[in-house]
């Protein structure tokens, strides 16, 4: 098995993205959504966004993780966003990382952070409080604490702020 390698993400990674961020979505909030989420939060409903995404010139910077020609993780970030009238308190966010969960623990999810938020870089990020606790630990072990913001998702998910 090769090293990963953490690229920009291209239109033909959006199949791959799809995969990942459900496979992850599946693995990380089945148990908190209800089984009707499912029904329409499909690969194919995900691939047709990132398709869409990837060929359009939006803000923010998309990477990949790659080994042996596959995208196993990818993540995103770019300037903050207000959440829920929650106003920024750091110019940058990440705002998606996600890695398959065999590849949990291998260093790819550092690289990807790395790839997209220089590792002094100041920023926050929005994490699933109570469901997440892996997430929660890893961010923690790259400069990230929770600031005490906290709101409820549309999907009704609590997030907390974390910010370094």
């Amino acid at each position: 098995m090769s090293e990963p390698l953490v690229r920009p993400a291209v239109p033909d990674d959006a199949e791959a993205i799809a995969v990942v961020h459900h496979t992850a979505w599946v693995q990380t909030y089945s148990e908190l959504l209800p089984a009707e989420h499912w029904e329409t939060d499909t690969v194919e409903r995900r691939a047709q966004r990132w398709r869409e995404r990837l060929s359009e010139e939006r803000p923010g910077y998309l990477a990949v993780a790659v080994v042996d020609h596959g995208v196993v993780g990818f993540a995103k970030a770019g300037a903050t966003r207000a959440k829920e009238g929650i106003p920024p308190v750091r110019s940058d966010e990440l705002w998606s990382l996600y890695v398959l969960g065999e590849r949990h623990g291998t260093g790819v999810g550092a690289l990807l952070l790395e790839g997209v938020l220089a590792p002094d870089r100041p920023a926050e990020l929005w994490v699933a409080a109570e469901s997440n606790p892996r997430a929660r630990r890893f961010y923690e072990k790259h400069g990230f604490t929770p600031d005490g913001a906290c709101l409820t998702d549309g999907l009704g998910i609590v997030e907390i702020r974390m910010v370094r």
